[in-house]
């Protein structure tokens, strides 16, 4: 039994009216929905760059007078002082100790107060003395003459010159301005020394390096582990339920707040193993535990976007599996394992609370000598100086955000280079 023949009418198409009204309200929306969806997109890249703008904007504007400070010119006359000191006596390494003992502080503020006026004392640092220190113990030759020494002005006073301080520091500020004898200078201390109490004298030097240290013993722990574990079970592992619990765990330890990894630590380097409380060791260490998910999870894409056929021509030319892995995909793959190394270090370098956990908090007032030394970082001790109350260290913590963004910048430079140096096309 045969179906009869279709009809027609039913089986012709009817061409599009493209010049019609209905065709055309619809073209005109298509268009409009793609004008709404182009300006959403400028929009919302307007609205980031805006507020990266506003975030870089406030931080130079606060943080660049950090990098200044005013001086104030005290004339010496070190043979009158109160203090016996034989510029022999200071040959040798026995400087320092030497200059302990005489009376520095007593001689600071006598000048001072000579030179500025009574209550002169007040008007500079309660540590200027160690400006003292540092110019006899490089010229000895000092203690027999007179000299006009530029010490680190008290926090009030140096905040009057920036415009930043109360009317009676303004007014004392003006009137030593009028006698010639504040100066704007660069604050080496400020990128050489470590923290202090006084924020005239607080530098980041220390953190600066504790944060050098953590990043090296992260990187040095977390890359090749990371690495390693990308291509075992990439390339080697079997596909059963173990590997799939495995796989699963990485994708959630990568998602793990910061804090658990803090306790991690704690636990473990610090109650168990005890190792030295506060040093960029156990601060690296337990990066290295937060950043090593982020570069498995990388490493793992990263080799499987390797393709077939490069494994596949090395294995018909006689290359062994290893080959095959450490002299082919892994060189290919290297540039997006990169990536996710960039990725971890970048997370790890602006961590506070895990290193908080394991005692990075402590005041620290010189730097470390090594991974093992008492330090702290540069995100905590940012959070450090937030919470003083002196508002001189406003100053002080934007200007150490600007050290730790270059910090950063450095450091992603640094690995964006070497991405694109093994960075190779097929």
């Amino acid at each position: 039994m045969t179906s009869p023949p279709p009809d027609e009418t039913l089986t012709r198409r009817i061409p599009t009216d493209w010049k019609g009204q209905a065709m055309q309200r619809r073209i005109a929306a298509r268009y409009r929905a793609e004008r709404r969806f182009r300006l959403i997109g400028l929009a919302s890249i307007l609205l980031s760059a805006g507020f990266l703008a506003f975030l870089l904007v406030s931080m130079l504007g606060n943080g660049l007078s950090g990098f200044t400070r005013t001086e104030i010119a005290v004339k010496f006359d070190f043979p009158r002082a109160p203090m016996v000191v034989d510029p022999a006596m200071l040959e040798g390494g026995n400087a320092d100790q030497v200059l302990a003992g005489a009376n520095l502080p007593v001689v600071t503020a006598q000048a001072a107060n000579a030179a500025l006026g009574e209550g002169g004392d007040a008007l500079i640092s309660s540590n200027a003395w160690l400006t003292v220190r540092d110019a006899i113990r490089d010229d000895p030759s000092i203690l027999q003459r007179e000299a006009v020494l530029s010490l680190p002005a008290s926090a009030d006073i140096d905040l009057a010159a920036k415009s930043q301080g109360t009317a009676q520091a303004e007014a004392a500020y003006a009137r030593l301005k009028q006698g010639g004898h504040v100066s704007r200078a660069i604050n080496m201390p400020f990128l050489t020394a470590s923290d202090a109490t006084d924020p005239t004298q607080v530098g980041i030097w220390g953190a600066f390096k504790g944060s050098l240290l953590t990043m090296l013993v992260t990187l040095l722990l977390s890359f090749p582990v990371g690495v390693l574990a990308a291509l075992y079970l990439e390339e080697y592992a079997p596909r059963n339920r173990w590997t799939d619990m495995i796989e699963v765990s990485i994708n959630n330890l990568a998602a793990v707040p910061s804090i658990i990894f803090g306790l991690l630590g704690l636990a473990v380097f610090l109650n168990m193993m005890h190792l030295p409380r506060s040093a960029p060791l156990v601060g690296g260490l337990t990066m290295a535990l937060m950043t090593m998910p982020v570069i498995v999870i990388a490493g793992r894409n990263a080799i499987k976007a390797v393709p077939p056929s490069i494994r596949d021509a090395a294995l018909g030319i006689g290359a062994s599996p290893v080959q095959v892995v450490f002299h082919h995909v892994l060189p290919l793959a290297l540039p997006g394992i990169m990536t996710g190394t960039i990725i971890g270090m970048a997370r790890a370098l602006g961590e506070t609370a895990p290193l908080l956990m394991i005692g990075m908090r402590a005041f620290i007032a010189s730097p470390p000598g090594g991974v093992t030394d008492p330090a702290t970082v540069l995100p905590v001790q940012i959070f450090l100086w937030s919470d003083e109350i002196s508002k001189g260290f406003v100053e002080k913590t934007s200007a150490a955000i600007i050290v730790l963004l270059l910090f950063l910048l450095g450091m992603n430079s640094i690995a964006i280079y070497l991405r694109n140096k093994f960075e190779k096309r097929w």
